[in-house]
């Protein structure tokens, strides 16, 4: 074989060690982007199989009398506290007239009409916990025209749902959402205590004689007021406290803080009857699953079938 004389490959610069290295550096660096979106991709999936799906339950409805304001609660327009607010200022009419007692009693077979609208009582009831974002009002619906919890849930139920208890517009956190009349007015009662755990961010240090304060009860304008629990919830940072406490007061939380000299940055609920935010990022939401709608429904019910002990 005739040995080649126009080898002109050793004029051709080679690479060097430098471009090389470079390279294998950003094959590498493309690689692990491309695992890490595979890994993300998967950890969705996982997520999203794990997020319950969309469940209803079937009410009965029955020719059984009962109150006006429970009827109007049952039929998903609000909880039964609004409603008898509802039925006190004359806007609900039974058979064409305005009653004004919300414990007069009426049925299936009445017509019932809220602000000169029919309604009636809702048979599928839907559960939709909502992790909220500042700047969103915990209400159905606003007069000044501002942005309220339903806007982030309106492709959830076609049915009508309103939020069990408030959060004030810049507190975050679990809200529990539902036309469950009866549900709502359980999980609002003092009598039942519902557990509600929040994470506190104050605009400095609190002291430790505050803490025991705090845990030992103090006297606000509209009564005495103590924690279940509290605790400093970061070791290193005494500002960020974590706060236990059943009571639905307004603002307590806040208030709480607020006579003892401290500025509240941040307030965000973390746990609400048993429920909490967990895989629900701010301003998403997710159905209940049924053991937990379950365990709603039975809540308090152990403490209420054995009496208490006497001391």
């Amino acid at each position: 074989m005739k040995r080649r004389t126009d080898n002109f490959d050793k004029f051709v610069p080679g690479k060097k060690n430098a471009a090389i290295k470079e390279q294998f550096r950003q094959e590498k660096k493309k690689w692990k982007k491309d695992r890490a979106a595979a890994i993300e991709v998967t950890k969705q999936r996982k997520l999203e199989a794990d997020i319950p799906k969309p469940i209803t339950i079937k009410k009965k409805v029955t020719n059984d009398q009962m109150p006006l304001n429970k009827y109007v609660a049952h039929s998903g327009i609000c909880g039964r506290r609004e409603a008898a607010l509802l039925v006190k200022d004359g806007k609900v009419q039974v058979n064409g007239a305005v009653v004004t007692e919300p414990g007069h009693k009426v049925s299936a077979k009445d017509e019932v009409k809220v602000n000169g609208k029919k309604i009636s009582i809702v048979v599928d009831l839907v559960y939709i916990l909502l992790n909220k974002p500042k700047d969103y009002l915990t209400t159905s619906a606003d007069p000044e025209g501002r942005k309220t919890v339903l806007e982030l849930i309106k492709n959830a139920s076609k049915d009508r749902v309103f939020p069990i208890g408030r959060l004030d517009r810049n507190t975050t956190g679990v809200l529990l959402l539902t036309n469950d009349g009866e549900l709502a007015q359980k999980l609002s009662h003092p009598s039942n205590e519902v557990r509600k755990v929040y994470e506190v961010k104050l605009d400095k240090p609190v002291a430790k004689k505050d803490m025991e304060e705090i845990a030992k009860g103090i006297t606000l304008d509209d009564g005495f007021i103590k924690a279940d629990a509290v605790a400093y919830a970061d070791a290193k940072d005494k500002a960020v406290i974590g706060i236990e406490i059943h009571s639905g007061r307004n603002r307590i939380v806040r208030r709480i803080f607020e006579h003892l000299g401290y500025d509240v940055r941040n307030l965000d609920r973390v746990v609400f009857a048993g429920l909490t935010k967990k895989n629900v990022d701010r301003g998403k939401w997710r159905y209940l699953s049924e053991k937990e709608v379950r365990a709603l429904k039975f809540f308090g019910a152990d403490s209420k079938k054995s009496p208490k002990k006497k001391s």
